[in-house]
């Protein structure tokens, strides 16, 4: 293979910016079709984006053969459907986040991938992104020494379609496996493994506070890395405008580092040299730096940062996070 030929499965909103225009601008890589279940929609973004070909029939799409390789941006409750047959079809598969609903569906998505010797790669796009690989270059150059303790907080505000009972499919569960946590803490848990290895251990408290949707929107956690770093985090999606925060803080013997996961503010270090500052800006593909990746690793000169054995072991922390409070819902907890 000398050219990663891709085709999208579920060409929505956020193959628009954040994704797909990157297969087109990273060497050795194309983008050859799109498929979308409105066959007007598939044709529109097509011919927008000047991609040769659209499908309204994911099939069609995975057993194109021009197509060598499928990036699946559907919602989750679809994301091992169609990973296991582009799977089964040879084609290595890179899927947006969180991996799949539940833990037993991406463990069917990695079962896959090994039988076939295919593989498979998950959008967790911070690990190739500057800024969040700056603050692991920090760390493991000891700028504030050994690392003891992470902490998270995130709040945000409820969407006015929440408040108004129009519900998105990020708080439905049968279709995203959680609420907004599972959609947002995952990107976080997955950086800290990139950062610090697997979390071994966890406890939460999770609850429902706005009653706006069935999924949870209010939890607390602690955590334990198998290296012994300790984490605590509290997320809440139904926060007043005046508690809105979105911070990340990395705490060790000689010092801590501050950013944000989302908004993209300075990095912060302060250690026993003082106080410095490290400004990043948003690429505007978001996902290109870590798509290069995953082409370089498809082709054999390169290795992503992100594949279904790391994005699996997210799935795990978040489905622990939650399960007690899904008691309800029939889910599978492995």
């Amino acid at each position: 293979m000398e050219t990663v030929k891709w085709g999208i499965i579920g060409c929505g909103d956020v193959t628009e910016v954040k994704s797909g225009p990157a297969f087109n601008k990273i060497p050795n890589s194309k983008l050859v079709a799109v498929m979308r279940r409105n066959s007007e929609k598939a044709a529109d973004y097509a011919s927008r984006h000047n991609v040769p070909k659209w499908y309204s029939n994911a099939d069609k799409l995975i057993h194109d053969e021009e197509i060598n390789a499928v990036y699946i941006a559907t919602q989750p409750d679809s994301h091992a459907e169609y990973a296991i047959k582009a799977i089964e079809a040879g084609k290595p598969v890179y899927v947006e986040k969180p991996m799949a609903r539940t833990y037993h569906e991406c463990k069917e998505m990695v079962k896959a991938a090994k039988k076939y010797n295919v593989p498979l790669f998950a959008a967790y796009y911070r690990r190739s992104l500057p800024g969040f690989v700056k603050v692991k270059e920090l760390i493991e150059d000891n700028q504030i020494g050994k690392p003891y303790t992470v902490n998270i907080q995130l709040f945000k505000t409820p969407s006015s379609q929440e408040l108004h009972g129009d519900l998105p499919w990020r708080v439905k569960p049968e279709i995203s496996g959680g609420g907004h946590f599972f959609d947002l803490a995952s990107h976080q848990f997955d950086y800290l493994d990139y950062v610090f290895g697997p979390i071994v251990e966890v406890n939460s408290i999770v609850v429902n506070k706005g009653g706006l949707y069935d999924a949870e929107d209010t939890i607390s956690a602690s955590f334990r890395f198998e290296n012994g770093v300790i984490g605590t985090g509290s997320w809440c999606f139904v926060s007043s405008h005046a508690g809105i925060c979105d911070k990340m803080e990395i705490s060790g013997e000689k010092g801590k580092i501050t950013f944000s996961c989302f908004s993209f503010d300075p990095i912060i270090i302060d250690n026993n040299t003082g106080k410095d500052f490290f400004h990043y800006e948003k690429p505007k593909h978001v996902q290109q730096y870590l798509i290069e990746e995953v082409v370089k690793d498809i082709l054999g000169t390169g290795k992503s940062p992100s594949n279904g054995e790391t994005a699996i072991r997210t799935s795990w922390v978040m489905e622990e996070i939650v399960k007690n409070y899904y008691k309800s819902y029939k889910r599978t907890v492995l």
